[in-house]
């Protein structure tokens, strides 16, 4: 039944009306005075605003339920109704749309009925079970117009013609919102038998804002202007509309759930509300949930899904975020490019001196195993050539037929979270990859997220070619510095090995007592070969050469090197198969010996450090492996192999280094896999003797055929 606003819901419905009233009195003047007069609508439109802010005021002076107020609202409505038949006129379509004439005249008899029923609600004594009967009559009436207004203008709307459309925006926004408001309205009024207060207080002021649209449609200058929203008001006004909505579908629930009465109706009405609040709960906050409505947005109410300048201040903030909270700049642009496409993960790749691609950073994926190299050449070079970005799915569905599908590593094709691979090029060359995790709403890629990526990722790729070159400066002047300080220990080396010859060549001569000249010379020329062996390993640095034409067996290697640590930290031989390689076995040894040494400074002290010897009859294999902290894909791809980097106090850095160094000397190659708190494989693989052998006479037989 009808309440009467007090307190609060009063004040505001007072101020909600008399700023309707005037909205729609500066309305009306600007339809009469700037308005098209060509429009066969504008004497509608003027009526109607009118009649409106005359409701408005009425509403304001008396109150929202008084005679007057609804007898001025049913003449608004009247009038509303008209304007929406003109605006069919005004279109070119009311001759050709006379089917819905009936329908407009019975919105007008429907509207008209409203008469009798406020006479026997205001004037007669009647009881209270009629009032309430005649309350809920006139909400559903009320309804009934509201429905056929909405019918009435989705046909005008949707029939009409795209330049007509133009000129109708605005009006049909507004007419729009009115009858929405006023449906929703009298629905709860319907509903809870009573006129919702805080509806009936916004309404004058809501009515004066859409007047104010009617005014902006009726000028030919102001009718093709468009609201253009950003999407972060877009997206926390549906938010808003979203749990509005859902909170009225609880409240329209709970009252007939009332309507059961008795106990059952009060257990059925707390058992839905808990279940709704719960649903709720789980619902609204869910990542799933926003992702679902940033994609209808940006589908529905934009013409692009990206506002990009909003993703590119958000990129070039997450890459200019620096410190320990930013994370590594590897980090930073795996962020920077998942942002983009709400992905929850991702890994970055990136090419070494063999043109395979190498697990460089990971940014919330801990649990993608990636190999060790993570792809070869062939990958790697597929992606800087064509320079696209690869939805994997579509690459999945595509293996086997022959095309660059074939060339995906195993470890991503098998990986389901993966979902696109984004090429960064940095002057026509692949400074890395970027794989990116299934974001939480699934979809596929379309040409819009193709084309942001790749602007992105040549972004990417300056920054990370950058500091490549900014690391390679350092680097050489620190082999300079490195180089000018080991000139003089070569030279100091040098000098001391000529005069330690010098003397072992006297002593020969002069010596007297042969058992002391018999030691003397033992210890004299150890002293020399050392020194010459010093020599020559550190004149061989960037030359490239380590003992050609030499062969070395792995397996005896290791055990010396079991021997040797043993006594100081468990080294065990797990396998131990024939492998006899092509190389210097002091060289081998040497380089060994680094890598164990570094496997036992990263373990515990009772945590053995594992030696595997394996062949594939091709190259031979050794493994280190420890159980240690394990190292960070940062360091092992920028520094484990640097001069003068190291993770472990006053170190030199160059253990590593000169393992690799040695090791490819001697035609082999060195891999590492390492995860923190897990522990480090360092994987040293050799050309076998034999297949050496082999190769080298197939080789000599083409020539002399040839």
């Amino acid at each position: 039944m009808p309440v009467v606003e007090t307190g609060l819901f009063a004040t505001v419905g007072l101020a909600s009306n008399v700023l309707g009233a005037i909205a729609c009195i500066a309305a009306a003047l600007w339809i009469l005075r700037k308005g098209d007069r060509s429009r066969l609508d504008r004497h509608a439109a003027i009526v109607a605003v009118a009649l409106t802010g005359l409701w408005s005021g009425l509403a304001a002076a008396l109150t929202p339920v008084s005679l007057a107020a609804e007898l001025a609202e049913s003449a608004r409505n009247i009038s509303l109704i008209y304007l929406l038949f003109r605006l069919f006129a005004n279109d070119g379509r009311d001759e050709s749309l006379r089917p819905i004439r009936p329908l407009v005249i019975t919105l007008f008899l429907v509207e008209l009925s409203q008469l009798p029923l406020m006479i026997l609600s205001m004037r007669l004594a009647v009881p209270a079970e009629f009032v309430v009967l005649t309350f809920q009559s006139a909400a559903v009436l009320h309804v009934l117009v509201s429905i056929g207004a909405l019918v009435l203008l989705h046909n005008l709307y949707a029939g009409a013609a795209a330049a007509s459309q133009r000129l109708l925006r605005w009006s049909a926004i507004a007419l729009a919102g009115i009858w929405l408001y006023d449906l929703n309205l009298h629905t709860v009024a319907y509903l809870s038998s009573e006129s919702p207060e805080l509806l009936l207080a916004l309404r004058g002021s809501l009515m004066g804002l859409l007047t104010i649209a009617l005014a902006i449609g009726s000028h030919p200058a102001t009718a093709g202007l468009r609201f253009s929203p950003s999407r972060a008001v877009a997206f926390r006004s549906l938010s808003l509309l979203l749990i509005g909505g859902y909170l009225l579908v609880m409240v329209v629930v709970t009252r007939s759930l009332a309507l059961l009465g008795g106990d059952l109706g009060r257990v059925t009405q707390v058992g839905f509300l808990v279940m709704a609040s719960v649903a709720a709960i789980i619902w609204l906050p869910s990542a799933r949930a926003r992702g679902w409505l940033r994609v209808m947005l940006a589908k529905h109410l934009f013409h692009h899904r990206y506002d990009y300048r909003a993703e590119w201040l958000r990129f070039t903030e997450t890459m200019g975020r620096g410190g320990a909270s930013g994370g590594s700049l590897q980090e930073r642009a795996v962020k920077a490019m998942a942002d983009i496409t709400d992905s929850p993960a991702g890994i970055l790749l990136a090419p070494n001196e063999e043109a395979e691609l190498e697990l460089v950073a990971r940014w919330q994926w801990p649990d993608l195993d990636v190999p060790s190299p993570a792809a070869g050449y062939r990958f790697a070079g597929l992606l800087e050539r064509s320079e696209f970005v690869f939805d994997i799915d579509a690459l999945r569905a595509r293996v086997g037929t022959a095309s660059e599908a074939d060339d995906m590593p195993q470890w991503l094709r098998a990986a389901p979270a993966a979902w696109a691979v984004v090429p960064l090029i940095h002057f026509e060359r692949l400074a890395g990859v970027v794989v990116l995790a299934r974001p939480p709403l699934a979809r596929a890629l379309d040409w819009e997220d193709f084309d942001l990526l790749r602007a992105a990722g040549r972004q990417l790729a300056s920054y990370l070619a950058e500091q490549a070159g900014q690391q390679a400066l350092m680097e050489a002047a620190r082999f300079d510095e490195f180089n000018r300080r080991i000139a003089f220990v070569m030279h100091d080396i040098k000098n001391l090995a000529s005069q330690l010859t010098l003397l072992a060549r006297n002593a020969e001569k002069h010596a007297e007592n042969p058992d002391f000249r018999a030691d003397m010379l033992i210890t004299l020329r150890n002293s020399a070969d050392k020194l010459q062996t010093l020599l020559a390993r550190l004149g061989r640095y960037g030359t490239g050469k380590v003992g050609g034409g030499r062969e070395g067996n792995l397996g005896a290697v290791a055990k010396r090197l079991v021997q040797r640590f043993g006594t100081i930290h468990p080294v065990k031989l797990t396998r131990n198969e024939l492998c006899v390689v092509q190389g210097d076995a002091e060289a081998l040894e040497q380089a060994l010996q680094h890598l164990v040494q570094n496997a036992i400074d990263a373990s515990a002290s009772d945590a053995p450090v594992y030696l595997d010897i394996s062949s594939d009859g091709l190259n031979g294999r050794i493994e280190i492996v420890d159980s240690g902290s394990g190292m960070t894909p940062e360091f092992v791809r920028g520094g484990l192999f640097k001069p003068f980097v190291s993770s472990k106090d006053g170190g030199f850095g160059i253990g590593a280094f000169e393992a690799r160094e040695l090791v490819r000397a001697m035609g082999g190659r060195l891999n590492v896999e390492s995860r923190e708190g897990l522990g480090t494989r360092f994987i040293v693989s050799l050309p076998l003797a034999a297949a050496a052998d082999l190769l080298g006479q197939d080789n000599q037989f083409k020539s002399e055929v040839a």
